[in-house]
């Protein structure tokens, strides 16, 4: 029962990430540096800060990120890396639309934070154990490979001015090899979060609800990945000269883009607040623990394909391209039950 309870949280906030990239669509008159860093300050810091707050008081995170500054700096380490992830995970989703950019990107992010952090606990992955987290890796990617397909397939059968229609910057090699990348560098948050478990332990010690001990540890993992955003779209206003763009806005649209801004963060930071709830309901050392990244990852393309549904992005993909898509998104859903079928 406490498995399931902790699945449906995740998929709650897995829910919510994937819904997070529809909010900013509403964004208008401001470039892509601007909005995606707006979006960033609630994402990555406000909420976060606000989830830490739930956890400890203050004076108490000030207390414990003092006394554990060595796994704090490598949780922040790892977020600057994680940046990377998802600076080009934003931009995946321009070139690749919403359903094949998360696709590739969670797939990849998801077999490598699942495996490194077991590897660097010392755990054996050919134990019974490790084989089963291996199994659920290995049908978690057959299911991300399948909707990859499927988007593949969807691109051939599309005309140059559908593809245009349905994402206006669609550019299939760019969009993988970006999608790649980001799904690399965006399994760091798995190793910042696993880095970050003294700070865990201390916030527990000092009051901390298990259910939400994991939060100082995600605001870690956040600020490391703001500081990346933030000197790119930098970089990008001063390129672009974009950077009075902000304050050049008419109120009513300022106060529009703000709050979808706002929205979108607070949707994106729910599948990290629901991953720490989520996993409190899991055994420590349980495999079901291991596998909670994969979980969320496969959670994210499922939910992530619904959105692309709705928002017409496999129109005139064909019937073959809807199957494997169909076939895929099943195979993501059964792959978070296969630690209990053992």
């Amino acid at each position: 029962m406490n498995t399931l309870i902790g699945l449906l949280i995740i998929a709650v906030g897995s829910m919510g990430q994937s819904s997070s990239y529809v909010p900013i669509n509403k964004v208008k008159n401001w470039s892509w540096e601007n909005f995606w860093l707006m979006q960033g300050i609630f994402a990555w810091l406000v909420f976060p800060v606000l989830g830490a707050l739930i956890a400890n008081s203050l004076p108490d995170l000030i207390t414990i990120y003092g006394a554990n500054s060595a796994a704090a700096f490598k949780s922040v380490g790892y977020g600057v890396l994680w940046g990377i992830g998802g600076l080009t995970f934003g931009l995946s989703m321009r070139f690749l639309g919403i359903a094949l950019g998360q696709s590739v990107a969670l797939g990849t992010c998801a077999a490598f934070g699942t495996l490194i952090p077991a590897v660097l606990a010392g755990d054996n992955l050919f134990s019974p154990k490790g084989l089963i987290l291996l199994l659920s890796v290995i049908v978690t990617l057959t299911g991300i490979v399948l909707v990859g397909y499927a988007g593949s397939l969807r691109s051939k059968n599309m005309s140059e001015e559908e593809r245009k229609k349905a994402i206006k910057d669609f550019a299939l090699k760019k969009g993988l090899l970006i999608a790649l990348l980001s799904g690399v560098m965006s399994a760091c948050f798995s190793l910042g979060l696993n880095a970050g478990i003294p700070v865990k332990e201390a916030a527990i010690a000092l009051g901390a609800k298990e259910l939400f001990a994991q939060n100082p540890v995600t605001l870690l993992v956040t600020i490391g990945g703001f500081i990346t955003n933030l000197v790119y779209c930098v970089y990008m206003n001063r390129k672009n000269k974009t950077s009075g763009e902000i304050s050049k806005t008419p109120k009513k649209t300022f106060v529009n883009n703000l709050l979808f801004c706002a929205l979108a963060g607070l949707l994106w930071y729910s599948q990290f607040f629901g991953l720490g709830m989520g996993q409190s309901f899991f055994e420590p050392e349980s495999v079901m623990m291991a596998f909670s990244w994969s979980i969320l990852m496969s959670l994210n393309v499922v939910f992530s394909n619904v959105w692309g549904i709705l928002l017409k992005e496999w129109n005139g993909a064909g019937k073959k391209a809807v199957a494997y898509l169909t076939v895929g998104m099943a195979v993501l859903i059964f792959s978070l039950i296969i630690p209990n079928l053992f």
